[in-house]
C-alpha cells in the first residue's frame, strides 16, 4: 500500500524546481513538510540544518510565531489592495519602518514581490530618470562579471554570470557592459587580480563609452555567485567618486546582503558608501510572504518623477503584487524580531566563529585556499595545495560532491564545485554552528 510520502514523491514531477535536472530530482527528491528555528524536516521525517537560511531567506528561523501572527492578524482584515489603485495601511506603516533601517536619504520604496522584479524596476527607473532629466541617451549598464542579478531579461542581461543560466537565452538586449569582478583570491599561477583595478577600469570604461551613455552601474557588495568576494572599502569609495562624477547612478542589488545579513541592516551601511538605488529581498520577510524593494535616494524621486497630474512623469512602472498588504505585515514583524532579539549582532558573532573554525579546521585537511566574508555571511575556497593554491580542476566537482554528502548527512548549504557558503539564519547560535561545522568537516 502506497503511503502519503509515497505520493508526494511520484507526483513532484508535475513541477518544475529551480536549476534542478527533474528527472534526476524525481529520482530522490527533498520533499520539505515542516520547519522550526534552523531545522527543516522532510516527508520521511529526516531532520536538515537549514545552514544557509533558504538561500539567504530566513533571516529570524522558520517559525517565528511573532511574524506569524501578524501575517494571521493581516489575513482577517485584509489581504490584498491592487497597487493601480491605492494602498493598504500595513503597506504604509511598514514603508515607513522600512525607511528608517535603510541608509540616510533613501526613504523612497518601491514595494516588490522578489529580487528580479526589484533589480528589474532599477533598470527602468534609470533608464526613465535620465530620460526626465535630459539625458535622453544615457541607456548603458554596467555591471561584473560572475555577479547575477536576477532571472528575468533585463536582470539577466545585466548579470556577468556565464553558463546556462545565461547562454540559453540569447540574444539578450543591448546596452550591457561587464567587468571583471572584485576578486582578490589568487589560483596557481595566475596574476592577484584587486577590487582597485575594477574600480579604475570602471573609469575607462565609462569614458570610452562616453559618460553620455551609461546610465547605471550595477554591483553586488559582496558577489554570491562569484564567491562570497568582499571588496575594500576604499572600493565602494571608488566607484562612487566615479559614478557621481559622471552622472552614473550607483544601484547596489542587495538582494542577499541585505536586513542584517552582513553586519548591519544593509552593506552599505556596512562599508560606509551608499548607493542612489538600492535592491532588497530575500530575508526582508524572513521567508513568510514573497517581499522585495527597491529604494531610491529621495532627489532622484523628487527631481524626475515627482508633479502635477498633466505632468505625466510617474514612475512607469509596475506589479500586481507590489505593496501586498500580506507581505508588508511579515516584513513589519522581521523588522521587530531582529530588533528585539539583537538578531544583527548575534549574526556578527556566529558568522566570526564560523570564519574562525573553517580558517582552523580546513587547512588542517591541506585544503584550505581561502576563507571570506562578513556579518552572518561566510565562505570557504578549497585548493588542492595551499602552497600553489592550485585548484582541484573543474570536472572533479569536489564542492558538490561535498554538497551532495552534507544533504545526506542533514546539512543543507550552499555549494560551488570550488567553494561552499555557510548563511545560517541570524538565530543561530554558536553551538548550533558547531553542530553544522562538524557535520562539514565529517564530510569534507
Amino acid at each position: 500500500m502506497s503511503t502519503d510520502s509515497d505520493n508526494l514523491k511520484h507526483d513532484v514531477r508535475h513541477l518544475m524546481l529551480d536549476l534542478q535536472q527533474m528527472k534526476t530530482f524525481c529520482e530522490k527528491p527533498l520533499i520539505i513538510r515542516e520547519a522550526e528555528g534552523i531545522h527543516l524536516t522532510d516527508i520521511d521525517g529526516m531532520r536538515y540544518l537549514d545552514a544557509v537560511s533558504g538561500i539567504y531567506v530566513a533571516s529570524v528561523g522558520h517559525g517565528e510565531p511573532r511574524v506569524i501572527e501578524a501575517v494571521r492578524k493581516q489575513y482577517e482584515r485584509v489581504a490584498f489592495v491592487a497597487p493601480l489603485h491605492g494602498v493598504s495601511d500595513t503597506a504604509v506603516r511598514y514603508g515607513k519602518q522600512l525607511a528608517e533601517v535603510t541608509p540616510d536619504g533613501m526613504d523612497t520604496i518601491k514595494l516588490l514581490s522578489g529580487g528580479s522584479e526589484a533589480t528589474e524596476s532599477a533598470l527602468k527607473f534609470a533608464r526613465q530618470y535620465h530620460r526626465q532629466t535630459g539625458h535622453p541617451h544615457k541607456y548603458k549598464f554596467i555591471a561584473n562579471y560572475t555577479a547575477y542579478h536576477g532571472g528575468t531579461l533585463g536582470a539577466m542581461s545585466m548579470s556577468g554570470l556565464g553558463g546556462p543560466r545565461k547562454s540559453m537565452y540569447g540574444p539578450l538586449l543591448e546596452g550591457f557592459i561587464h567587468l571583471p569582478p572584485p576578486k582578490t583570491f589568487k589560483p596557481a599561477g595566475g596574476e592577484p587580480w584587486s577590487d582597485m583595478r575594477t574600480a579604475d577600469q570602471l573609469e575607462y570604461v565609462i569614458e570610452q563609452e562616453g559618460p553620455e551613455s551609461i546610465a547605471a552601474y550595477i554591483i553586488e557588495p559582496i558577489s554570491n555567485t562569484g564567491g562570497i568576494i568582499v571588496p575594500s572599502v576604499e572600493y565602494f569609495q571608488r566607484v562612487r567618486e566615479t559614478c557621481t562624477k559622471h552622472n552614473v547612478l550607483l544601484i547596489y542589488d542587495e538582494i542577499i546582503t541585505g536586513m542584517g545579513r552582513v553586519g548591519d541592516w544593509f552593506a552599505a551601511q556596512a562599508f560606509g558608501v551608499a548607493p542612489d538605488i538600492l535592491c532588497i529581498g530575500k530575508g526582508l520577510s524572513g521567508g513568510y510572504a514573497p517581499l522585495a524593494a527597491m529604494v531610491v535616494r529621495d532627489e532622484l524621486h523628487y527631481d524626475a518623477f515627482w508633479g502635477e497630474l498633466e505632468d505625466n512623469i510617474h514612475f512607469a512602472h509596475g506589479h500586481t503584487y507590489g505593496a501586498n498588504p500580506i507581505a508588508a505585515a511579515a516584513g513589519l514583524a522581521v523588522i521587530d524580531v531582529i530588533r528585539d532579539d539583537d538578531l544583527i549582532a548575534r549574526g556578527r558573532d556566529t558568522g566570526a566563529h564560523i570564519r574562525d573554525r573553517l580558517t582552523r579546521d580546513v587547512a588542517e585537511l591541506g585544503i584550505l585556499g581561502e576563507v571570506r566574508g562578513k556579518g552572518a555571511l561566510s565562505c570557504v575556497e578549497f585548493v588542492r595545495d595551499m602552497a600553489t593554491k592550485q585548484p582541484f580542476p573543474d570536472e572533479h566537482r569536489f564542492g558538490k560532491r561535498v554538497e551532495s554528502r552534507l544533504l545526506d548527512a542533514g546539512v543543507i548549504t550552499r555549494c560551488d564545485p570550488h567553494w561552499v557558503a555557510f548563511a545560517p539564519p541570524l538565530i543561530t547560535t554558536t553551538d548550533q554552528a558547531d553542530q553544522i561545522l562538524d557535520i562539514f568537516m565529517q564530510c569534507l
